[in-house]
C-alpha cells in the first residue's frame, strides 16, 4: 500500500488492494466508494454473484468460516487491507494474519470480539463498565429457562452469533422457552451453540450511533432512529430527535467502545434510550444496515466515511444535508426476485431506490431499500413509505 493519499491504478503492481470478506449490500456500497478512490477490490462470499461481487474487480467463493480457504486467498491476492463485512468469519485466522503484518479492518481483535456477543458484552459491561441490559450466557435450554426465571419474563434470547435478527426472540413466559431455544439454535450464523439471555429493556426508542475512527480522530454522526421487527431492520431515519443529555451520553458510550476496539473505520453502535438514560445494546465494526439512510441524509454516507477512514484519510466534520428516511424492501418466498414499480417509486419527490441485486430469495430476505429526504423527518418518512408502497416483489 502506498502512502495514505497516494493511489496507483487498480490492477497495477502498486495498486491499493482491498480484500472484502462478505459481499452483501453494505459491502457493495463500500466497494463503490473504494473504487472512487482508485482501489482494487476483491470480493469474497459463500455464494457466487453476491451484491459486492457484481461491482468488484474480481471475486472468490468460499465460506468465511473456512480458515484454510481464507489463508489461501490472502496468500494469492496479497491484499493491503483485509475488510470483514460480516460477523461469521474465521477470526482466529484474522488474528494470525494480523500478527504476520497484515492489516485487518479495523483490527482483528474488534472482529473477534464482535463476532460473538459474549466477547463484546463482557468487554463493554465488565471492563468498560458501561450500562447494558442485565444478561446471562447459557449453553442449554434448561440454563436459558433458569436465566429467564432469574432475570424475569419477558426476556430476550439471542444466539451468540447471528445477524439481521436470525434466531432472536422475545420469550414471554417460561413455557415459551422451548420454542425460542429451538429457533435460536437454527438461527445461529455459525451453527448451534451458546446463547445470551437478556433482561427485557422497556425503552422509549432505539438508535444507531454511527461512529467513525479516522486518522484525525473519532466523531459521531447525528443519531439514527430505527424500527426493528424480530431483530431485523425495517425503517430508519436521521436525525432522531432526543434530549441533549441523552445524546451526550450516547456519544460517550459510542466513543468509549470504539476507542477500546481500536483501529480505523466506521462502527455502528446500537443503544436503547429511555428518557435521558442510554443503554448499550450492540456494536458492529463496519457500516450498519440502519445507516443506509445516510445515502440521502449526509454529505458523506456511512460507506464513504468507512472507505476514507480505512485508507488512512482524514474525515471532515460530518454534516447533515437534509432529514432522510429509509424503508427496507423485503422479499418473501423462494426463487429469483423480480422487482417492479420502480418508476412509480422514483416519481415520489426526493426518493432514491437501491436494488441490491441478490440473485435469489429463500424465505425472507432484504432485497433493496428506499431512501427519501424532506424538509422535516416526518416529510421524509411519508415520502419513503409512499415510494416503498409502489414497489412490488414477485418470485420467478
Amino acid at each position: 500500500m502506498l502512502t495514505p493519499g497516494t493511489f496507483a491504478p487498480p490492477c497495477s503492481s502498486r495498486a491499493t488492494r482491498v480484500l472484502l470478506l462478505g459481499s452483501g449490500e453494505l459491502g457493495k456500497e463500500v466497494v463503490i466508494e473504494l473504487q472512487r478512490l482508485g482501489c482494487e477490490v476483491i470480493a469474497c462470499d459463500r455464494y457466487a454473484g453476491a451484491p459486492a461481487m457484481q461491482v468488484a474487480h474480481r471475486s472468490h467463493v468460499f465460506s468465511m468460516l473456512d480458515g484454510e480457504a481464507l489463508r489461501r486467498v490472502v496468500a494469492e491476492e496479497n491484499p493491503d487491507l483485509i475488510v470483514p463485512e460480516i460477523e461469521a468469519i474465521a477470526t482466529e485466522v484474522l488474528v494470525e494474519l494480523e500478527a504476520t503484518g497484515r492489516r485487518v479492518v479495523p483490527t482483528a481483535r474488534a472482529a473477534r470480539l464482535t463476532m460473538n456477543r459474549e466477547g463484546i458484552r463482557r468487554v463493554v459491561a465488565e471492563e468498560l463498565k458501561l450500562p447494558t441490559s442485565p444478561y446471562r450466557f447459557v449453553a442449554s435450554e434448561a440454563e436459558a429457562r433458569a436465566a429467564g426465571e432469574e432475570l424475569g419474563f419477558p426476556c430476550v434470547l439471542k444466539p451468540l452469533m447471528s445477524s439481521s435478527g436470525h434466531g432472536q426472540s422475545v420469550v414471554k413466559t417460561s413455557a415459551d422457552m422451548t420454542v425460542a431455544w429451538d429457533y435460536a439454535q437454527k438461527g445461529a450464523r455459525a451453527g448451534a451453540g451458546r446463547c445470551i439471555v437478556e433482561g427485557f429493556v422497556r425503552f422509549d426508542y432505539e438508535i444507531t450511533v454511527l461512529t467513525v475512527s479516522a486518522a484525525n480522530g473519532i466523531q459521531c454522526c447525528l443519531p439514527i432512529g430505527h424500527v426493528q421487527i424480530d431483530g431485523d431492520y425495517r425503517e430508519s431515519w436521521q436525525p432522531c430527535l432526543m434530549s441533549p443529555v441523552a445524546w451526550e451520553r450516547a456519544q460517550t458510550i459510542a466513543k468509549t467502545v470504539v476507542g477500546d476496539l481500536g483501529g480505523w473505520g466506521l462502527f455502528g453502535v446500537e443503544c436503547f434510550v429511555c428518557g435521558d438514560e442510554v443503554i448499550f445494546s450492540e456494536v458492529s465494526p463496519r457500516p450498519h444496515d440502519t445507516g443506509l439512510v445516510t445515502i440521502g441524509s449526509q454529505a458523506l454516507s456511512e460507506f464513504a466515511l468507512h472507505a476514507r477512514a480505512i485508507l488512512g484519510l482524514p474525515v471532515p466534520s460530518i454534516t447533515l444535508l437534509r432529514p432522510a428516511h429509509s424503508v427496507a424492501l423485503l422479499g418473501n418466498g423462494d426463487g429469483v426476485p423480480v422487482i417492479s414499480g420502480v418508476a412509480e417509486a422514483l416519481g415520489v419527490s426526493e426518493s432514491q431506490v437501491r436494488l441490491f441485486g441478490k440473485p435469489e430469495c429463500r424465505g425472507h430476505r432484504r432485497l433493496g431499500v428506499i431512501v427519501a429526504t424532506g424538509e422535516t423527518p416526518a416529510e421524509a418518512g411519508e415520502r419513503a413509505r409512499t415510494a416503498a408502497a409502489a414497489i412490488r416483489i414477485t418470485m420467478s
